[in-house]
């Protein structure tokens, strides 16, 4: 996921997105057991999207804050 689309996102559609990137990644490592992972690059990309999207809500929450 690109920059400019975590951007883009509201705060209901970060936290969805969030949860379940985090989800995924916890099938992935469930099923890591039986079977390695076709591409096992998407521990990496999904962890870095979640870190963007986290990034994104925290900027979000601070910008609020200074408003109020």
């Amino acid at each position: 996921m690109k920059k400019h689309e975590v951007a883009a996102m509201s705060k209901q559609e970060l936290n969805e997105k969030i949860q379940q990137l985090e989800d995924r990644i916890a099938d992935i490592n469930f099923y890591k057991v039986i079977e390695l992972p076709q591409n096992p690059m998407v521990f990496r990309n999904s962890r870095r999207d979640i870190a963007r999207m986290k990034t994104q809500l925290h900027k979000m929450n601070a910008a609020e804050a200074a408003q109020h």
